[in-house]
């Protein structure tokens, strides 16, 4: 009786924590993708802590189905929020919802048709990899982008979201798997549950000690530099740093290499990677590395597109010769930046010569 009521204190627990966070998201950032997508991966999980349980054996409750079955879609949700977070371009496509409605659909057969029909090891086993599937794609998604980020304490933030999250949700899918159609009883039920409730209440306290303009920005543009109080030789130190940057950027081109890192630019200048992130972020007003990059080559881009002598050149041909890597990611950096794509931008010019 005493685990059983510290089970459920647990799970209550962590439903009221969650839908706090979703409540306070969407209030304060409800423009903001990031945050509506963390919203909804919040109520989801809200769904997870009020129904789940490593014990699958029988045939489960009607009424925990649909639960159950938007806990699963709260992993897709957690790969959207992920990639959102951690890419400025994210943009929500219409195939996104098809896949949280396929995963959530498969997941609730199973647990209405495929379990009771005496498959349950198969529709757990199913479910569970479908969850490790988009942990993976998750962790995928913050290994390539976290570099970028150029604000130290928002990167430390996003990645231990995205490492607390995938580390509990991988285990539990690992162990559902591992003692699926077997009875685990109340120890392990109540251990996880209050391996949950640290893991949230965790997450919601780290993401209480930082700025919420910072961790879920209303746009993708530079912010403002921010300006300290330093000694005259720092500046004087910092703003020859800054020369040595804007040359390799303007006469080499560096930001036309395929793949060039912050950690490329950072041995270039012979300092520290923290140091030329922080440069960048505080002296220059970025906030990530590849906004940094892009504008340069936007830069260069819009100058060609404007020279009559190249007016027969393909657009593509542009993009590429300053450092993009296909036509999309272009198309859409260039629009954000100018309000126009390439192709309207030309005929300005040719217009307006």
């Amino acid at each position: 009786m005493l685990l059983t009521n510290l089970e459920l204190a647990f799970r209550a627990a962590s439903v009221a924590l969650l839908l706090m966070l979703a409540a306070a998201l969407l209030q304060d950032f409800r423009r903001v993708l990031t945050a509506r997508l963390g919203a909804a991966f919040a109520l989801g999980s809200a769904a997870h802590a009020a129904s789940y349980s490593m014990d699958v054996t029988s045939r489960i409750p009607l009424w925990h189905a649909p639960l159950i079955a938007l806990s699963t879609g709260t992993m897709v949700m957690f790969w959207l929020f992920t990639r959102s977070l951690f890419d400025d371009e994210f943009r929500l496509r219409w195939w996104h919802g098809w896949i949280w409605a396929l995963v959530t659909a498969f997941s609730f057969a199973g647990c209405v048709w495929i379990a009771p029909s005496g498959h349950v090891r198969f529709s757990v086993t199913a479910v569970n990899l479908i969850v490790l599937g988009f942990i993976a794609l998750a962790i995928g998604q913050t290994i390539a982008s976290w570099p970028a980020d150029l604000v130290e304490r928002r990167r430390h933030v996003r990645v231990f979201i995205v490492c607390a999250t995938a580390l509990y949700g991988g285990l539990n899918a690992v162990l559902q798997i591992a003692v699926a159609g077997y009875h685990v009883g109340e120890v392990a039920e109540t251990i996880n549950a209050g391996a949950l409730t640290c893991t949230v209440a965790a997450i919601v306290y780290a993401m209480m000690r930082i700025d919420g303009a910072d961790l879920f920005p209303a746009a993708a543009e530079p912010a403002p530099p921010i300006v300290f109080s330093q000694p005259a030789v720092d500046e004087a130190a910092d703003q020859k740093l800054i020369d040595a940057l804007m040359r390799l950027m303007a006469d080499e081109r560096i930001y036309r290499q395929e793949n060039v890192t912050i950690g490329v630019l950072a041995t270039r200048l012979k300092i520290p990677e923290y140091r030329l992130r922080r440069l960048i972020n505080q002296r220059l007003g970025y906030r990530n590395f590849n906004v940094f990059l892009n504008n340069h080559r936007i830069e260069e881009a819009k100058a060609a597109l404007a020279d009559p002598t190249q007016a027969e050149v393909p657009v593509i041909t542009i993009a590429m010769d300053a450092g993009f890597q296909s036509l999309g990611p272009f198309n859409r950096a260039f629009k954000a930046v100018t309000g126009v794509t390439p192709t309207e931008y030309r005929r300005l010019k040719v217009d307006a010569a």
